[in-house]
């Protein structure tokens, strides 16, 4: 079985986002870059039906220099190669022309099924996956927490959480299929998997290598106007009473008229 998972790399949660000044872009100086969690999960998945049916994990991912580690992740999982797009101007892309890149070097592969995570935790867009199968023609199911393939893997039956209830869906194979949280628990590097990562291949390509240039991106879809900062939290309260009793009198005094929320 072929698959192909679209990756990206993201600012770890954890690292303090600062805007640029203009609000266009992020300050990336102190950032530490993983990769995205949700395609963390996808590149799971992909693993675990390779151990069930046996084939090839190929992982695709697009940006500058520095995208090239989190490939090397994927390939520390278990994948077995990788494909790095970068370029002069990659990062000017938006997510739409980043979708076509994408499917433009996935459709000149082998492949059975695609899976890339639902979102990415930076931007929160969410279409990226949806736009790629567009680009190839091929049927989606977004937001999987469960993926079965047949034993003639003609087939998949997939899971997925919609308003409260799982919907079951059926699809033939080729297939491209989003992740969510739910479906497994990605797996760590062990060290000797890390040291046979580095024997493995990571194909460096242009835009111009698939057939892409400047000119197909003289538009953007979507532009940033201006990047802002979450407001800041009001301080917190402390409730100080002799008793827990008192304490939650005074709580539902302030709940009632100040808050005015009861």
């Amino acid at each position: 079985m072929k698959i192909i998972v679209l990756v990206k790399q993201v600012p770890d949660t954890a690292s303090k986002i600062e805007i640029q000044k203009g609000g266009q872009a992020i300050i990336e100086d102190e950032i530490k870059w993983v990769m995205n969690p949700y395609d963390e999960i996808a590149v799971e998945e992909a693993l675990i039906l390779k151990e069930t049916f046996g084939g090839e994990v190929t992982v695709i991912s697009l940006g500058p220099e520095r995208v090239k580690s989190t490939i090397s992740t994927a390939l520390a999982m278990g994948a077995d190669k990788g494909v790095f797009i970068t370029g002069e101007k990659i990062e000017d892309l938006d997510p739409v022309n980043v979708a076509r890149a994408l499917a433009q070097k996935a459709s000149a592969m082998e492949y059975d099924l695609i899976f890339a995570g639902q979102r990415g935790v930076d931007e929160d867009r969410g279409i990226v996956g949806a736009l790629a199968a567009e680009y190839l023609k091929l049927p989606k199911v977004s937001l999987a927490t469960k993926v079965e393939i047949s034993e003639n893997q003609e087939t998949a039956v997939i899971e997925r959480t919609a308003e409260g209830r799982t919907e079951i869906i059926e699809s033939s194979l080729p297939l491209l299929i989003t992740t969510e949280k739910g479906l497994n628990e990605p797996r760590y590097a062990t060290m000797r998997r890390i040291m046979m990562a580095r024997k493995k291949p990571i194909e460096k390509i242009g835009l111009e290598d698939i057939g892409l240039d400047e000119s197909h991106f003289k538009e953007k879809s979507l532009k940033i106007i201006k990047l802002l900062p979450p407001k800041e939290r009001a301080a917190g309260i402390i409730i100080e009473a002799e008793t827990p009793q008192k304490k939650a009198s005074e709580l539902g005094r302030i709940l009632r008229d100040e808050a005015k929320v009861i």
